[in-house]
């Protein structure tokens, strides 16, 4: 408060006063006695009026004085007696003042002279995080909102632990919504006879429910397939902790069985509609079984996945009905287009440059004009060696064209075809993806977060050996206005037999049934031996990135190559898939720098190492033995460290199960 002025100039009366007189002498000569009247008249009022001010005053001091002294008290009570805790530091972090509330909380006489991050290890975050003033953290089991003035170097602590109890408690309780659905029902039991389908109904039905029930989780069947759940936000905390335990449990008891059941489950969470949470459960429902099935997806309303299970292969489909129908949509597709552009990924390999050949046979097939779109600086290796060959032996070389050449002859009524990737950042050119509303995506590869937004047909098999055998496929239903050409069928074989390893890896009976078709059309074998050929120096370099070979688990193995070299992505494959064929190998992990500018990795696996889920962890993608990511990293040994922490967690968390 201000100082008090004791007796202030009165200006008012003193104009007044002064006012009077003036108006006195006037009126005494006009008339003695009526000024004289006059005068002491207005002597009254001036005296009353000045006693009147004089005790007005003196009470409004009094009111002031006494306000000022409860303000002061009131402060004084605030800063030492309120549940407010309150901590003066110096320089150097050492506490200097710290109010009662203070020492009550942690019980003791006096803090002056110690360290402040001594109390929490939170204080040390907000003492020097630049933007936030404020956190919350833990003493004593309970929760502080501390904001801090840095240039007053004062600390205020408001108890918060009740707030954050219901914060808790309200997420806790938040709803949830889960659609399970039984991989395979369907096929496996069409073939049964009414007691089988019965018990094997009953079985499925009693895994579901004891589950539900052991978590106090509401589940019902809404189709001989699917069941719907609702739990809240703390059991699924504790079904994400037991890494959804159910995904093994029903595996275990049906292969018991002799069935091969398993199961997918879609969940929506983070919203308070309904209506939101089942369009995200069914949204995480498409993406499991997009990825394989027997697998748990976890979605929330900004976008953010999660990912339990995939640790066994998908189970190949039994029949063709589903390649059938995709074939036919897509001839209706290619009829109703004036041009057809069909790419693949950037850096093609053998089942890229494959599939892509064989989608423009169709287009041909069906009397559409077909394109191959290709970066042509990227292809090197048993691809340029696949381009001389058509370049040389057949008349459709003209049809490869670069992305410019693409977008000067791409319609609004054009259809595009995305083969051997579902990543718009992974494909030739994602321009043409925008530039028409017809895109259609045939893909082997189980899906990941990133994927093609609103393609006209997906068709995504992970239990394919390639993306060639799927086109294949798709050929043999297409009309049969001309042949496969050899070299055409050639290209198709080689992409099925490097993605497989020579028929060793991911390999099914419609892997040999596609391989046959191929092969009756012309697919010549030895031509595709001359391909895959390689020279000295790829097998000099890929020798020299095996011999640093480290092994961070059993089973795993690690190489990587120079930080002053680049690298081609097929050796950095090759050299993973070679790893792979040692003894006590059972996943191997290439690191090595490319041409991009970005650091790569290759990962392979015999199935007992789910790779996928590793190579996700580091924005990656693929298959459950066969996946690959780059990174933007300084060193191998940053990628590396990142790496060997991606696989503990995969390790870790499987052995947790």
């Amino acid at each position: 408060m201000g100082t008090i002025r004791k007796r202030p100039i009165r200006y008012p009366l003193i104009a007044l006063s002064a006012l009077g007189i003036v108006t006195a002498i006037l009126m005494v000569n006009w008339n003695l006695w009526i000024g004289i009247t006059y005068i002491l008249i207005f002597i009254v009022f001036i005296v009353y009026a000045w006693k009147v001010e004089a005790i007005t005053y003196t009470e409004i001091e009094k009111h002031i004085e006494s306000l000022s002294f409860r303000m002061k008290k009131v402060g004084e009570e605030a800063f030492l007696e309120m549940p407010i805790g309150i901590l003066l530091i110096n320089d150097q972090f050492a506490i200097e003042w710290a109010n009662p509330f203070m020492l009550q909380v942690l019980d003791t006489e006096t803090l002056i002279g110690h360290d402040l991050f001594a109390l929490s290890e939170g204080l040390y975050t907000l003492i020097n995080q630049e933007q936030k003033s404020e956190m919350t953290i833990t003493i004593r089991d309970r929760k502080y909102r501390v904001f801090y003035k840095k240039e007053e170097k004062l600390l205020y602590f408001f108890d918060v632990t009740e707030q954050v109890e219901m914060e808790t408690q309200y997420f806790a309780d938040q709803t949830v919504l889960a659609i399970l659905f039984i991989d395979n029902y369907d096929e496996l039991t069409s073939g049964m006879d009414d007691q089988s389908r019965s018990l094997t109904n009953t079985m499925v039905t009693s895994i579901i429910n004891e589950w539900s029930a052991h978590y106090g989780i509401y589940a019902k069947r809404i189709a001989s397939d699917r069941f719907i759940a609702v739990l809240n936000e703390s059991i699924l905390g504790e079904l994400e902790q037991k890494r959804f335990s159910i995904l093994d449990v029903m595996r275990e008891k049906t292969i018991q069985k002799n069935l091969s059941l398993t199961l997918s489950v879609g969940i929506g969470t983070g919203s308070a509609s309904l209506v939101e949470l089942g369009q995200l459960a069914q949204s995480s429902l498409d993406l499991v079984l997009g990825r394989g099935g027997d697998q748990v997806a976890i979605k929330q309303p900004n976008g953010k996945l999660r990912f339990y299970g995939g640790k066994t292969n998908p189970v190949e489909k039994r029949t063709r009905v589903r390649a059938r129908v995709i074939s036919h949509a897509l001839r209706d597709l290619i009829q109703d287009s004036d041009r057809v552009f069909v790419m693949g990924h950037k850096h093609p390999d053998m089942d890229s440059i494959g599939a892509c050949v064989g989608v423009r046979k169709m287009a041909v097939m069906n009397e559409i004009d077909g394109y191959v779109v290709v970066n042509f600086d990227e292809v090197r290796g048993s691809v340029g060696r696949l381009m001389d060959e058509i370049k040389e032996k057949t008349d459709f070389y003209d049809c490869f064209i670069t992305p410019e050449e693409a977008l000067s002859k791409i319609t609004s009524k054009s259809l595009v075809v995305v083969v051997d990737t579902h990543k718009p950042s992974m494909a030739v050119d994602q321009r043409l993806l925008s530039k028409t509303d017809k895109v259609v995506v045939i893909d082997h590869h189980r899906r990941g977060e990133e994927f093609i937004e609103n393609p006209t047909l997906v068709y995504m098999e992970p239990y394919a050996s390639s993306t060639a055998e799927l086109v294949t496929e798709l050929l043999e239903y297409q009309p049969q206005l001309e042949k496969l050409a050899m070299l055409e069928a050639t290209a198709l074989l080689s992409g099925i037999i490097v993605d497989t390893k020579s028929f060793t890896l991911r390999t099914g009976a419609r892997t040999f049934e596609a391989a046959s078709y191929l092969r009756t059309r012309g697919a010549d074998t030895i031509l595709i031996q001359r391909l895959l050929k390689e020279d000295v120096d790829t097998y000099v370099a890929r020798s020299k990135i095996i011999q640093t070979v480290q092994f961070p688990h059993k089973g795993i193995a690690i190489a990587n190559g120079e930080d002053n070299k680049t690298y081609d992505s097929v050796l950095i494959a090759q050299t993973a898939d070679i790893l792979l064929t040692m003894k006590d190998v059972s996943a191997s992990f290439v690191i090595a720098h490319r041409s991009d500018g970005l650091i790569g990795i290759s990962a392979r696996s015999l199935g007992e190492v789910n790779v996928q889920l590793v190579m996700e962890k580091l924005g990656g993608g693929g298959h459950l033995t066969n996946a690959a990511t780059q990174m933007e990293a300084n060193s191998i040994d940053e990628v590396k460290t990142h790496l060997i922490e991606a696989i503990n967690e995969i390790v870790e968390g499987s052995n947790e199960q």
